[in-house]
């Protein structure tokens, strides 16, 4: 019997003795969300932008309880779970590209950073907006426990929405309504008119404008800049720039970027979005023979007659054609005058050729090249154009006249023919009588 109750005694004190199963049970307590843009909340129109928004956590749980055999949920309920952040451009001009992002469980005092790419537009007008974000999320409500061992939750749904404000800062933004070229061609200089307006609403001070190289355009300013002055919003205003055109240039347009620098209502100095404009150019200037060959024999000096066409896209003026001798040529009246010349028109060079005797029978290439003047009066040089000459043989009475040694003998027996027939009939005439 003593025994009986030993063992009694025993089971008992062993669980007094043993670890007390103590666990927590929160009585009340809810998350808590906010949301915030993370950095500047300033835009300028016509941009693409990551906004950041931090949603955060300021949930606390009020009261707990520590009890013994008490089953501890696994979820608090200041967390939010399956959290989903949506931003919406709303009525703005604000153009939400990402989707709705989950981001998880959002513990109690804890933030999330939410990234989005957001749009603004182009003409979005000066002011604050607001854009909505929406929060979605669920939270332990309750948990209800069952037994020892068993808990039962209870899990509620939320749906919040918070209006995120954002500023649209004004600017001066170009709008090109027209651009004329004057005399643009490549290899040659030209001018650019452009109409300018500004369709921002930032009116702009001390504003200058820009004409900038685009990439590998052949185009490039030599006069780079216009100074305005004001330039108010809906402004329009007439620029003119000279610009070179390289001689790779082809018969197509080139774009160039035009931006402008000014002071806005801060005082700080800006610089608006460039704005890209197609500017035609035309063929460069070139020359063609259009003139057969000219033909000379050894030993003659004569006049040769090339006829030069401009096959390029611009007029020149005071044209004058040069060519350059080698041997066996030589001249002293190796340039011509050619005149104004438009693209199509042909003229007339005159060169006085001498050729040595002893040249050699064959179709030589004379390099020549054209002096002008283009429309603004910038002297050019033509690339090298080939003069083609025959030098051939003389033939038939042409070539007994150009043989001396022959010419010699014929003169010799003409001599003599009118000698004896002078002489001889003289002194016949004398003996008969």
């Amino acid at each position: 019997m003593k025994t009986h109750y030993i063992i009694i005694m025993a089971i008992v004190i062993a669980f007094l003795m043993g670890p007390v199963m103590a666990d927590v049970k929160y009585m009340s307590g809810s998350p808590d969300l906010g949301a915030s843009l993370s950095g500047i909340n300033e835009f300028t129109p016509d941009r693409e932008v990551t906004m950041t928004v931090v949603v955060q956590n300021k949930g606390i749980n009020d009261i707990k309880m520590v009890q013994p055999m008490l089953a501890s949920p696994g979820d608090l309920p200041n967390t939010a779970k399956l959290v989903t952040v949506s931003l919406y451009g709303g009525d703005s001009p604000f153009t939400v590209k990402s989707d709705p992002q989950m981001v998880g469980d959002i513990l109690g005092g804890s933030t999330v950073p939410v990234p989005f790419t957001v749009r603004i537009n182009e003409d979005a007008a000066p002011g604050v907006y607001g854009l909505p974000l929406l929060l979605n999320y669920t939270y332990l409500y309750t948990a209800e426990q069952v037994g020892t061992d068993s808990i039962t939750y209870h899990y509620k749904v939320m749906n919040e929405t918070f209006v995120l404000p954002v500023k649209v800062k004004p600017v001066v933004s170009l709008e090109v309504l027209n651009a004329t070229p004057e005399q643009m061609n490549a290899g040659a200089n030209g001018y650019i008119d452009l109409v300018l307006r500004n369709k921002g609403y930032e009116n702009g001070r001390k504003a200058v404008i820009r004409i900038a190289k685009d990439s590998a355009s052949p185009v490039s300013p030599v006069d780079s800049s216009v100074y305005l002055g004001d330039f108010p919003a809906n402004d329009t205003v007439n620029v003119r720039y000279k610009v070179a055109v390289s001689q790779d240039a082809g018969n197509k347009s080139y774009p160039v970027s035009i931006v402008s620098d000014y002071e806005n209502d801060d005082g700080d100095t800006v610089t608006s979005d460039p704005v890209t404009v197609g500017i035609p150019v035309g063929d460069k200037v070139d020359f063609t023979i259009t003139s057969p060959p000219p033909v000379v024999h050894p030993g003659s000096n004569v006049p040769i007659t090339v006829v030069y066409k401009n096959t390029g896209g611009a007029p020149v003026y005071s044209a004058q054609a040069r060519i350059s001798m080698v041997d066996p040529f030589t001249s002293n009246d190796d340039i011509a005058y050619l005149g104004d010349l438009r693209p199509g028109e042909e003229a007339t060079a005159h060169f006085q050729v001498a050729v040595d005797k002893m040249a050699t029978l064959k179709e030589y290439g004379l390099d020549s090249e054209i002096r002008y003047r283009d429309a603004l009066d910038d002297l050019h040089v033509s690339d090298i154009i080939k003069v083609q000459v025959n030098v051939t043989g003389r033939t038939g009475i042409d070539a007994l006249l150009s043989n001396t040694i022959l010419m010699s003998v014929i003169v010799a027996v003409i001599i003599g023919a009118v000698y004896y027939v002078f002489f001889y009939r003289k002194r016949k005439e004398k003996a008969e009588e």
